[in-house]
């Protein structure tokens, strides 16, 4: 049977926490070199960030932090909106969406200029699984040049790349 570690020389504990580390840091490498990230560089790219799941929480909660997270839960569920595999489902997934994101006075109403609203509100008369896309378009744009650049330099993203890199 094992035994616990507590029996295992001290000199044998330190080298597996060495080991572990050094582990981690490279698996960390990996799985940012798989998702196309260099090592050269801290930052990964918008897109990147949206594709990691810790970065993608980190990311949500710096919007929370500055009040903007409407943001990113609308662009999060375009994406499942555009993965809808019932056509029976799309007319009641896209007016939920237009009614909490992109409706005059909606409750997490994103900022969409009325030429964009007006072009998705039509869209909305025949629900496509693009009848959201030049709105989550902008939102995203808006979020990649606005907010992004915002949360490189915040401590939500110091913290994240310290706790996988460090």
């Amino acid at each position: 049977m094992c035994r616990s570690l507590e029996h295992l020389p001290i000199t044998c504990l330190e080298r597996a926490k060495e080991l572990k580390a050094r582990f981690g840091s490279f698996l960390l490498k990996q799985e940012l070199n798989i998702m196309g990230h260099s090592q050269k560089t801290d930052k990964l790219t918008f897109h990147e960030l949206l594709a990691h799941k810790e970065g993608l929480c980190a990311f949500t909660t710096f919007l929370a932090s500055e009040y903007s997270e409407e943001n990113i839960a609308f662009y999060l569920a375009c994406e499942d909106y555009r993965n809808t595999k019932s056509s029976s489902k799309l007319c009641a997934k896209a007016r939920k969406i237009y009614e909490e994101f992109i409706a005059s006075d909606a409750p997490r109403e994103v900022n969409l200029d009325h030429e964009i609203r007006n072009i998705t509100l039509k869209n909305m008369k025949q629900p496509t699984l693009s009848c959201f896309n030049l709105a989550q378009s902008k939102i995203y744009t808006l979020m990649e040049k606005d907010c992004y650049p915002r949360f490189l330099k915040s401590t939500v993203y110091q913290e994240l790349i310290t706790q996988h890199v460090g």
